[in-house]
C-alpha cells in the first residue's frame, strides 16, 4: 500500500526538533508586525525542467517511494518555511510545489541529459498545502550543480484563488553562488540576500542530516 504523506499536523513536529537552529527573527514570529520591514521574496524563473511528466507520486517526501524501503542517495534535508503577506499574516491552504535535480545532477525530464544516471529512488517534485500557520514542510535532498548553475531548489506558490509564484532558493555560502546568472539578475543585494538559505546540520542525527528554512513573502496585492 502506498504510504501516507507527511501530514501537515506533523509540520509543527518538525518545526519543533530545530527550533534552536532556525527560528524566526521576532518580527516575523508575530502576524502582521513591523509590516514595513517584510519586502516581497524576488520572483524567479520556473527553468525549463519542470517535471515532465509529473510523478505518480506527489507527496512532500522525496526521499522513500511508495512502500520502498530503499531511500534516495544525497544529504537527506528538511526544507520548512511559511507562506506570508507583505503585512506579515500566513497565507493559509496555499499549494506549494518544489522540484530539484537528483545527487546525480539531474531532473525528472526528458531534456535534463543524463538520464541513464537518474536516481531512481528519488522523487524529484513534491507538493504541500499550507497550514493555518502558512506553515509548509519537504523532505529532500540537498541539491547540487547541474551544469551552468549552482545548487539551488525551484518552488512554485499557488494561493487560493490566484495563479502561480515561482522561485528559487540556494545554498548560502555555496562559491557557485558568485557565477551563476539567475541568482544574480537578482542585482540588489538585499533581494538577493534573501533567496540564499543556510542547510544546517539538524540536532542529534545520526544521518548527517540537514535543517533549511525558506520564508516566502508574497505581494498578493499585484
Amino acid at each position: 500500500m502506498p504510504r501516507a504523506p507527511i501530514e501537515r499536523r506533523e509540520v509543527l513536529r518538525h518545526l519543533a526538533s530545530g527550533l534552536g537552529l532556525i527560528a524566526l527573527p521576532a518580527w516575523l514570529r508575530v502576524p502582521g508586525a513591523y509590516a514595513d520591514r517584510l519586502d516581497p521574496t524576488p520572483r524567479q524563473t520556473a527553468g525549463p525542467f519542470y517535471p515532465d511528466p509529473l510523478p505518480l507520486e506527489q507527496d512532500n517526501d522525496l526521499i522513500i517511494l511508495s512502500d520502498s524501503l530503499t531511500p534516495a542517495s544525497g544529504i537527506i534535508t528538511h526544507l520548512r518555511g511559511r507562506i506570508l503577506s507583505l503585512s506579515g499574516e500566513p497565507v493559509r491552504n496555499a499549494l506549494v510545489e518544489i522540484w530539484q535535480v537528483d545527487a546525480n545532477g539531474v531532473y525528472l525530464h526528458p531534456r535534463s541529459g543524463g538520464a541513464a544516471r537518474r536516481d531512481p529512488h528519488f522523487q524529484g517534485y513534491g507538493r504541500f498545502e499550507t497550514s493555518s500557520s502558512g506553515d509548509y514542510y519537504f523532505r529532500t535532498v540537498r541539491p547540487v550543480p547541474y551544469p551552468g548553475r549552482t545548487p539551488h531548489i525551484h518552488l512554485a506558490v499557488t494561493p487560493p484563488g490566484r495563479q502561480r509564484w515561482t522561485t528559487q532558493c540556494y545554498i548560502r555560502g555555496e562559491p557557485g553562488n558568485a557565477r551563476d546568472a539567475v541568482l544574480n539578475s537578482i542585482r540588489d543585494r538585499q533581494l538577493r540576500e534573501r533567496v540564499l538559505v543556510d542547510f544546517r546540520p539538524r540536532p542529534d542525527s545520526s544521518l548527517g542530516e540537514l535543517d533549511a528554512r525558506f520564508d516566502i513573502i508574497l505581494n498578493l496585492r499585484a
